[in-house]
């Protein structure tokens, strides 16, 4: 595979290669960048603009991808606390496992964890579309606003808790739910929105083998007889 330009962190900073990427503009589009000898460091490839393609080989630390626009972000490892945080269009993609608050707040684009994600995974998206193929951790998708968070795995407790009107597509059993979330019937439309979401992130599960979890909507306004859930 052919790279437009290579920078290995073993001799470069990573505000110098954020720099690089930060300058560039459309001309650029298409581009393939390789970043090598991670080692861990944090807010790698953060706040790009442009379509390029940019491959990590090795792991990221906190906030890899953070604020992502139109690029892809590929990481060959794992990655650590706030993936994509933020996320606003693109694809980012993690062939490893992720740490806690993957795709926190993202508005937009696709985030594809090849493993497991820790605790808080999607917490507060508004409206990105999350795969995970492993499982996640407590409180994921806490107060998620809109998008879709597709777990081929298990959930662990307080799933969704105070969510609003995010989607939970969930494969495997979910320890725990959090408060105002329910399980709802999965409809035509849902299934329109969870096949292609399985295609693009190269998963083979059958929508058929997944549940879907909402809001009650019973925290919408408050109501005093449900004053100890707020």
């Amino acid at each position: 595979m052919m790279f437009t330009q290579t920078v290995d962190l073993a001799k470069a900073s990573v505000r110098s290669l954020n720099e690089k990427l930060h300058a560039l503009d459309l001309e650029h589009d298409g581009e393939r960048w390789r970043v090598l000898n991670p080692r861990g460091a944090h807010a790698i490839a953060c706040g790009l603009r442009v379509p390029i393609t940019i491959e990590i080989e090795g792991h990221a630390g906190y906030y890899c991808a953070g604020m992502n626009q139109k690029a892809t972000v590929i990481v060959h490892g794992n990655a650590g606390t706030g993936l994509a945080e933020n996320m606003m269009s693109g694809l980012v993609q993690v062939n490893g496992n992720a740490s806690q608050c993957a795709g926190a707040t993202g508005h937009g684009g696709l985030l594809i964890i090849e493993g497991h994600a820790s605790a808080r995974c999607g917490i507060s998206m508004k409206g990105i579309d999350m795969v995970v193929k492993g499982s996640v951790g407590h409180m994921s998708a806490f107060m998620a606003q809109a998008g879709n968070l597709v777990v081929c795995g298990d959930a662990g407790d307080a799933l969704g808790d105070s969510i609003y009107e995010a989607q939970l597509f969930i494969r495997g059993t979910v320890k725990s739910l959090g408060t105002d979330c329910i399980e709802k019937e999965m409809r035509p439309e849902h299934y329109r929105i969870l096949e292609p979401l399985l295609k693009r992130s190269g998963c083979d599960a059958s929508p058929s083998e997944f549940k879907r979890f909402g809001s009650a909507r019973k925290l919408y306004h408050f109501q005093i007889d449900h004053a100890a859930l707020y």
